[in-house]
């Protein structure tokens, strides 16, 4: 393992030895910089300083850092920091790591709020806040509620917010339990993995409670398609995060509860990451 290593004696030595252990080298360059000091997005001070002298307490951080690493620890756990649509969050054990995949949802939330002002958002399963604190960012005048089951979440959330000087109000709730009405979005990226999924061992170190939802994975997807429109407005979209290959059983769950202009999105890769409708009480 790392620690057994001998200590290099510069940080390219350092790096070349992170990525034969067999870390990722963009993984290895983040704990690398984490280790001695540097801010993430710092990289190219990694080529400036390639033949920079390692100081043993230096390559000793990062060996206890790569054998995590090489354990299967997200590089966000170890780092303490993960950046989300321009946002640096701090993260731990507590929450889901934010995916990029989730900032599809983030975008299509901007896009149905333009015409609308002081709009009211809803995120529902919060986590570390990223969704509502990265919407609240983007509109200011927008009232960003975000709830989440887990006071341990909720805690990483408000700090997040304290930190930021973001104003969302968070609360404790089983998704939509005790919310209010009148909400222009409720956006969420629930669980959506089901229980016997292959892909769980590799998430072993996030919550799983955050992660799987039964045995097809779509059990708080299914709920929370039930009960948002009563807190919907006239004209408000529901928008939901799930499964690479869940895009057409959640529009025919939207489509079945009475949902308008269902559609799905694509993520960066062009997987159809997100779906949602909108809701007319008068038909």
């Amino acid at each position: 393992m790392a620690d057994e290593v001998t200590s290099p004696s510069t940080v390219a030595e350092a790096l070349a030895a992170a990525v034969a252990l067999g870390v990722d080298r963009l993984d290895a360059q983040l704990l690398l910089l984490h280790a001695l000091g540097r801010a993430p997005h710092d990289r190219a001070w990694l080529l400036v300083h390639d033949t920079d002298a390692m100081s043993d307490a230096a390559w000793a951080s990062l060996a206890a850092q790569l054998s995590r690493r090489l354990a299967g620890e997200p590089v966000a756990y170890l780092l303490g920091t993960k950046e989300f649509h321009g946002l640096d969050l701090q993260v731990d054990a507590r929450v889901l790591v934010p995916r990029p995949d989730t900032e599809t949802l983030v975008d299509w939330a901007l896009q149905c709020l333009e015409d609308r002002n002081a709009p009211r958002v809803l995120d529902l399963g919060t986590g570390s806040g990223a969704i509502a604190l990265a919407l609240q960012h983007a509109r200011p005048d927008a009232q960003v509620d975000a709830v989440d089951a887990s006071a341990d979440a909720l805690a990483v959330a408000e700090a997040n917010a304290r930190r930021l000087g973001l104003p969302v109000r968070f609360a404790q709730a089983h998704w939509l339990d005790g919310a209010a009405d009148g909400y222009a979005v409720i956006a969420s990226n629930p669980p959506y993995i089901a229980a016997n999924d292959p892909h769980l061992p590799a998430l072993r170190h996030e919550p799983s409670s955050a992660l799987v939802a039964g045995a097809d994975g779509l059990n708080d997807i299914r709920q929370i398609v039930q009960n948002a429109p009563d807190h919907l407005a006239e004209g408000g979209w529901l928008l939901l995060e799930h499964g690479h290959d869940q895009a057409a059983a959640v529009r025919q769950l939207l489509e079945s509860r009475g949902f308008a202009e269902v559609q799905s999105r694509d993520d960066l890769a062009g997987i159809q990451r997100c779906s949602g409708g909108i809701w007319r009480a008068v038909k």
